[in-house]
């Protein structure tokens, strides 16, 4: 497959690019996205969640009646659960939710998830620009011209660019990272996806 390379303005620079067959290509393997995804949405959890169980709540340990005679079921102190201001009953406790995957496996989804974008024709490539200081006016310009400003855009650069990222962190919907940090939840968010044209060359080398 063949990509056009596009300039700031959106216009057709007379250039095209060869999609490698091993990226972009393959056949998609849908429990390794669904894995990955996964992985990724479970370690970006805090697992601060906690509920003060009955050794932790504040009260005291004294009997509220008396064992027997009263007609009603017996009761310890006032930290009982079926108690309103009682501890809970195994409630969550703090957790580390993170676990780990193979890094081929990892590999796998993230061309897989390529290799969707490219049968929806949701890749783009532009070739390398930079702004001389942070305007969003400009990104969002930039946007318009390549027609994606109406949809949640993905730019892949090789190499960070601070302008460019402070340019575009006050678009809802648009987000800039380099391909080293390309994971498989951000290429299924990003309904357009457009590559620098340098980020090609490390994206092949990593894959």
């Amino acid at each position: 497959m063949e990509l056009i390379v596009y300039n700031i303005k959106g216009e057709d620079t007379g250039r095209k690019v060869n999609l490698d067959e091993s990226i972009f290509g393959i056949e998609p393997n849908d429990h390794a996205i669904y894995l990955d995804v996964k992985q990724y949405r479970a370690n970006n959890r805090q697992g601060t969640h906690k509920a003060k169980e009955r050794a932790e709540v504040k009260g005291s340990t004294r009997k509220i009646k008396k064992q027997k005679g009263t007609g009603s079921a017996r009761a310890g102190d006032i930290k009982n659960p079926l108690f309103r201001g009682g501890g809970r009953v195994f409630g969550p406790r703090p957790k580390d939710h993170s676990f780990k995957l193979n890094k081929k496996l990892k590999k796998l989804a993230r061309k897989s998830a390529l290799t969707y974008k490219a049968i929806e024709k949701g890749l783009y490539v532009v070739e390398d620009f930079s702004f001389d200081q942070p305007k969003t006016k400009e990104y969002l310009s930039f946007e318009n011209n390549l027609k994606i400003a109406d949809k949640k855009s993905l730019l892949v650069l090789s190499k960070a660019n601070k302008n460019l990222y402070l340019s575009s962190r006050n678009l809802q919907g648009s987000k800039i990272i380099i391909v080293s940090e390309l994971t498989t939840y951000d290429i299924l968010d990003a309904k357009a996806i457009v590559f620098a044209e340098s980020s090609f060359d490390v994206l092949e080398k990593m894959y």
